[in-house]
């Protein structure tokens, strides 16, 4: 009778990489549906929680633009809406995997999810205020807050005007069809599908038109790819995902009986979609086309699999690459930089079959 007891079904936990500030990984090894459940969703936070109200919330926009405005909590939840499902990744992922190592949170294969997302988009936003001529971009302040490098900052990010104005681009306040948790940017939350998770700006407040390139220890210092090791030569911003992959199963190391098996995981991309997966099972000698499952959908993963019979008494260095609909390819060597963003190098496990 005690199997049956609920008390005593196995389920999967967020990894913890840090408390102060919360800094916590999906178990994406263990997801079998589509949307990732809020409770698994991977946190990424530079400061703590701040504590917030619908009651008096409002949203600004201000700077360029032709009518500054202040929209309440419950004018926008009426505003006409869109719902879009995408993959969040935080741009740190997989940088336990560089090599030489780099400093900064140690993310596995766990700082992304994927969920459902209802909001105003942005554009319709910029409209009602009236965007002037000259602007250049548009910056979105969060009501997160802290201390970095020895200043008191909050934290805020800008989006070009063309990407901005982008349709899936949206101001969300549901997440998996219920109101966005606090944890994961309540009441507002930016959610800009195809890009890394930094610009997806939690908390939000503050939209302020510009007509200049904005500046800020989150837009010009953090979230940059520095390509050399010993200055910040030929810097470049980081913006949209890489095309990237995962084995969900079997494991890493892990000792499986002999017969027949399923490898299995998902691949996802920031433009166009994933069109292939390819799987070598003898460290990239030799490649075979896995099974795609669904219809590969824009911002969203697509899981794959791939069946094989293993031998007695042997090793098997797995290794899985993507290929999207733009003609990228996960490399052999993930580009390294400074501050490890970015990883896509090949996925690959080893395995030990008795």
């Amino acid at each position: 009778m005690y199997p049956r007891d609920p008390f005593f079904k196995n389920k999967p936990y967020l990894t913890t990489r840090s408390l102060q500030p919360d800094n916590q990984e999906t178990p994406i090894h263990f997801l079998e549906n589509g949307e990732t459940p809020t409770g698994l969703t991977y946190r990424r936070n530079h400061f703590p929680f701040p504590t917030l109200s619908t009651k008096s919330y409002y949203l600004t926009i201000t700077g360029s633009v032709k009518t500054p405005i202040t929209i309440q909590y419950n004018q926008i939840t009426t505003m006409p809406s869109r719902t879009v499902t995408a993959v969040v990744e935080c741009s740190g992922n997989k940088r336990a995997h560089f090599r030489p190592k780099v400093f900064g949170e140690q993310w596995k294969d766990g700082a992304i999810s994927q969920g459902t997302w209802k909001g105003v988009p942005l554009f319709h936003l910029l409209q009602i205020a009236g965007v002037q001529d000259s602007v250049h971009e548009v910056v979105f302040e969060g009501n997160d807050s802290g201390i970095k490098k020895g200043q008191h900052v909050p934290f805020v990010r800008s989006l070009p005007l063309k990407k901005a104005m982008e349709h899936d681009v949206i101001v969300a306040w549901e997440h998996n069809h219920k109101q966005i948790s606090p944890k994961h940017g309540f009441p507002f939350r930016l959610i800009v599908p195809g890009w890394y998770g930094m610009a997806s700006v939690k908390w939000l407040k503050t939209i302020r038109v510009v007509d200049h390139p904005f500046s800020g220890p989150f837009q010009t210092d953090d979230y940059v790819y520095y390509p050399h090791k010993n200055n910040n030569e030929e810097a470049v911003p980081v913006t949209v995902s890489h095309v990237n992959s995962i084995i969900q199963q079997p494991l890493d190391r892990q000792i499986l009986q002999l017969g027949q098996h399923e490898i299995k995981g998902l691949a996802w991309t920031g433009e166009g979609v994933v069109i292939s997966v390819e799987v070598s099972v003898d460290d990239g000698e030799t490649w075979k086309t896995a099974t795609l499952h669904g219809q590969p959908r824009q911002f969203q993963w697509i899981k794959w699999s791939y069946s094989i019979v293993f031998e007695k008494n042997r090793e098997y260095s797995i290794k899985v690459r993507a290929y999207d609909s733009n003609g990228h390819l996960q490399p052999d060597t993930a580009f390294w930089n400074q501050k490890g963003y970015g990883y896509n190098a090949v996925s690959q496990i080893k395995i030990k079959v008795e």
